[in-house]
């Protein structure tokens, strides 16, 4: 069995000190952009109605509960994450939005998800697989636990390549980030998360680890002149995708 280490023990404590204003930083800091994000990646997913997804790393569940609002009643979601109060606010917002009954909540690292091989017809995780300490674990438990044919969906912040916009985006996201997190909420969350995001592999780089970790093809795009990217790959074997 799994156990979390220090590093994991470490970041879930660090998601449920910010819990509180983490929707709101989100909306503020991506000036609004996080919601489109989202949608692009959920309309990855397959299939186009119903389903049982897993939404790894859910904090919020904001993710999860775009995938019921695309996939309609005939689907579940089961979030996943190391943070019991991100997971707390989830609730909340499912319950408020009438999603609750059909999504469940699971407390676990993303190295070692408590499922059987295939159970789900994807899985997805958004700007989560930075803060899971073994990556190429990681992603082979999301592939695992995908059926063949199904997809695994990683929306993941990277580095514009554009020289001007590179360094708009470099300054903001350095220097003017951290601090209006630190006014609002922890500062050392948000300067962590330019720190991590810099030490992110290349969108080539983790689309290869992706296929290490058991998806046959993977495709990526970036968004927002690479302020992020979506990656999509596929479990090998029989299925639709």
């Amino acid at each position: 069995m799994y156990r979390m280490d220090e590093r994991n023990r470490k970041i879930g404590e660090m998601f449920s000190s910010i819990a509180p204003k983490y929707d709101f930083l989100n909306r503020l800091l991506s000036l609004g952009r996080d919601r489109q994000w989202r949608r692009q990646a959920v309309a990855g997913i397959r299939p186009k109605r119903g389903g049982r997804h897993l939404d790894v790393a859910t904090g919020t569940a904001d993710v999860a509960l775009e995938i019921l609002r695309q996939k309609g009643v005939e689907s579940f979601v089961v979030g996943s994450d190391i943070s019991l109060e991100m997971m707390r606010i989830g609730r909340e917002k499912a319950t408020r939005q009438g999603g609750a009954g059909r999504m469940a909540f699971v407390r676990a690292p993303g190295e070692a998800l408590p499922f059987r091989d295939g159970v789900f017809d994807s899985a997805s995780i958004a700007f989560g697989i930075r803060n899971v300490a073994d990556r190429e674990r990681g992603l082979s438990e999301m592939c695992r636990v995908v059926r063949p044919g199904g997809r695994v969906v990683v929306l993941e912040f990277s580095r514009p390549e554009g020289a001007l916009f590179g360094a708009l985006y470099h300054l903001y996201f350095t220097q003017v980030l951290p601090r209006i997190g630190g006014l609002v909420s922890k500062r050392s969350a948000y300067t962590y998360l330019p720190e991590s995001v810099q030490a992110f592999p290349s969108s080539p780089a983790f689309a290869e680890m992706m296929r290490a970790g058991g998806c046959a093809t993977v495709d990526y795009r970036p968004l927002t002149f690479g302020v992020v990217t979506l990656y999509v790959g596929i479990r090998p074997g029989r299925g639709h995708s």
